[in-house]
């Protein structure tokens, strides 16, 4: 275990699994279907990979950048979309991959957008929910685990840039962000 983890909430093991199961309830839902998962970058293309893998059917993927934390430990608010999807998406069935939804201001916003845009479909596949941290509402129809309200770091998620390398999902020491 890395020495700024105070504790692994999720085993490499534990997300193998969640991310099959995942897998398997998308493939069901979609099921001749040409699905396009948008995977918001950075932290989720870790789990988009393997997920997508996963996955059972016509799969295309796109990728946008969205930026509501910079290198502070929560959200600003303010949501600022760094880099946009390359193909239109109207009459597509969208999943938009997260790796955590915790305030939801960010993903409501998303999801606002890309309605608008006027596609088949959109919902949510997210790696970690953390339970009583909406600020706003954002509906979710696939979900790895519920994540205690702690700052959480590795599988792709980061703390100013570092952590994403970890194979597990574990608890940063406070110490590091200052809290």
């Amino acid at each position: 275990m890395h020495p700024n983890i105070t504790k692994v909430l999720f085993t490499a093991e534990d997300i193998a699994e969640a991310t099959r199961r995942m897998g398997a309830e998308i493939t069901a839902d979609y099921a001749g279907k040409k699905l396009l998962l948008v995977t918001v970058l950075k932290g989720a293309f870790i789990f988009m990979a393997d997920l997508m893998r996963q996955i059972q059917g016509d799969v295309e993927v796109d990728f946008m950048a969205v930026s509501s934390y910079g290198a502070e430990a929560s959200s600003s608010g303010v949501v600022r979309i760094i880099k946009d999807l390359e193909a239109p998406i109207e009459g597509r069935h969208l999943l938009i991959v997260e790796d955590i939804l915790d305030s939801g201001l960010t993903l409501s916003y998303l999801q606002k957008n890309l309605r608008s845009r006027h596609p088949s479909s959109v919902e949510v596949a997210t790696l970690l929910f953390k339970e009583g941290k909406q600020e706003a509402e954002v509906s979710c129809k696939y979900l790895g685990f519920v994540c205690p309200d702690e700052f959480v770091v590795g599988y792709g998620l980061d703390y100013a840039e570092s952590y994403r390398e970890l194979p597990y999902i574990g608890v940063l020491d406070p110490l590091v962000y200052g809290k």
